[in-house]
């Protein structure tokens, strides 16, 4: 059914963009998790290697002015503002603007395309959060449904797997390995992922699906799903293999060319830069692979174009549209999730 909205709010996760920022953002994403200091500094100087500034905050304002100029040519005139879970500008902050503003109803657009306490859940209480912060006269809001399988994000993903593919040498490009990685969780927050009458695994399962259909979009047969970026303590595990440790997997059997595609990650944040364009492509440079990185969505026109169908859903009543046949669940509202019990929220160590 068709309902109204008065501005769109992208909400994504946020980044420094100083390096005095760099701890204290580091300190907000890992409250509560008993994160020793030591591995904060060690991803500090991640950071630090590029001048202490995530590229996130950057690539997400270029994807609201992407939204901005979709939106005026083929409407609904709707403004668009920008908040983050973990830094400026806060969701909180954002929504008293919004408010103050005399917005009403906005529609939220996550910038995770998943299911899963992090990916989904997690934005569902950065909202109710922020609506508890502002009080009784901040907006209803409306968060977009899971977009994993949209045509026009496995459409982006498949152009960018053909243009890196393009920049390897000739005689490797019809043999090489197509590899697609997304952000590793904790094997426990993966099983938890969905409501428990799906059966959990959610996360992983969409990522699967959202692999499956780019391989098949590009005429690969096969291909590998691995993952990166993790974060955790050793003794707990998460999804694997991870990216570098795979690499050396297809060195070892003979593959000489791989084509990495990070379907996990709408842009290029640091984490992709980070964990591919350096970690893994020293590694495939020590192995002798041929590598190539595909590009993420973010910047793809048809990325501005997804983003306002997702709005027409709801502001005219466009049908949804999926390639997949792994569960997508839909709009939240207030942030309630979409279901009782769905992606519960992972168990911390007492006293943390």
């Amino acid at each position: 059914m068709a309902r109204a909205a008065d501005a769109l709010l992208l909400l994504s996760f946020g980044g420094p963009e100083g390096p005095d920022e760099v701890l204290p953002f580091l300190e907000n994403v890992t409250r509560g998790r008993g994160v020793p200091p030591e591995r904060l500094a060690e991803v500090a100087q991640h950071y630090l290697h590029f001048g202490g500034v995530s590229p996130i905050n950057a690539l997400n304002r270029d994807i609201i002015a992407a939204v901005e100029r979709e939106l005026a040519a083929t409407g609904p005139r709707l403004p668009v503002y920008f908040g983050n879970r973990n830094w400026h500008p806060m969701v909180e902050d954002t929504l008293a603007r919004m408010t103050a503003d005399g917005v009403r109803s906005a529609l939220v657009f996550p910038t995770s395309a998943w299911g899963g306490y992090s990916g989904c859940r997690q934005y569902d209480e950065d909202l109710a959060r922020a609506r508890a912060a502002v009080g009784p006269e901040a907006p209803e809001l409306v968060k977009l449904r899971q977009y994993f399988d949209h045509p026009l994000l496995v459409a982006a993903f498949a152009d960018a797997v053909r243009a890196a593919r393009d920049t390897l040498p000739a005689a490797h490009r019809a043999v090489a390995r197509l590899v697609f990685t997304a952000h590793s969780v904790p094997v426990s927050a993966d099983a938890a992922a969905g409501p428990p009458a799906d059966g959990g695994r959610l996360y992983s399962r969409q990522v699967a699906e959202a692999a499956r259909l780019c391989a098949a979009a590009t005429g690969f047969d096969d291909y590998d799903v691995v993952w990166q970026s993790r974060s955790g303590p050793p003794h707990i595990p998460w999804l694997e293999p991870d990216i570098v440790d795979h690499l050396e997997t297809l060195a070892d059997k003979g593959f000489e060319s791989v084509i990495v595609c990070p379907v996990g990650f709408v842009s290029d944040h640091l984490e992709v830069i980070w964990d591919l364009d350096n970690e893994a492509a020293e590694k495939a440079g020590e192995l002798g692979l041929s590598f190539a990185r595909a590009a993420t969505p973010g910047i793809d026109p048809r990325f501005a174009e997804m983003v306002v169908e997702l709005i027409g859903e709801h502001v005219r009543g466009v049908n949804p549209r999926r390639l997949g046949t792994v569960p997508g669940y839909g709009c939240t509202t207030d942030g309630a999730p979409c279901a009782v019990d769905c992606c519960a929220p992972p168990r911390r160590p007492p006293g943390r």
